[in-house]
């Protein structure tokens, strides 16, 4: 079991057809989702192929990590992470 992974994860290999509702109702059988997003390219408005999943709690976020992980979804084996600190911002 992973101690501390946070209530976010990076879903990352995602397929491009994958949608934002797409992405929260594959993650919602495992607890009540806060935030769930596709990353946009700014240019094209195309998803990246990666996107971010919250939950309210730990717990929920580590047995959608543990379901998800390495799972073939719209084609794409994907991989489900514990989501890095937040983006940095102008500290400098």
């Amino acid at each position: 079991m992973v101690q501390g992974i946070g209530t976010r994860l990076f879903v990352s290999r995602l397929s491009f057809f994958t949608t934002d509702s797409h992405l929260r109702n594959l993650f919602s059988p495992f607890g009540i989702i806060t935030e769930a997003f596709l990353v946009m390219d700014p240019k094209t408005q195309r998803p990246k192929g990666f996107g971010f999943v919250s939950y309210e709690s730990e717990i929920e976020a580590e047995k959608a990590m543990n379901a998800m992980n390495g799972r073939i979804i719209d084609g794409r084996l994907i991989f489900v992470e514990p989501a890095k600190a937040s983006r940095p911002n102008n500290d400098a």
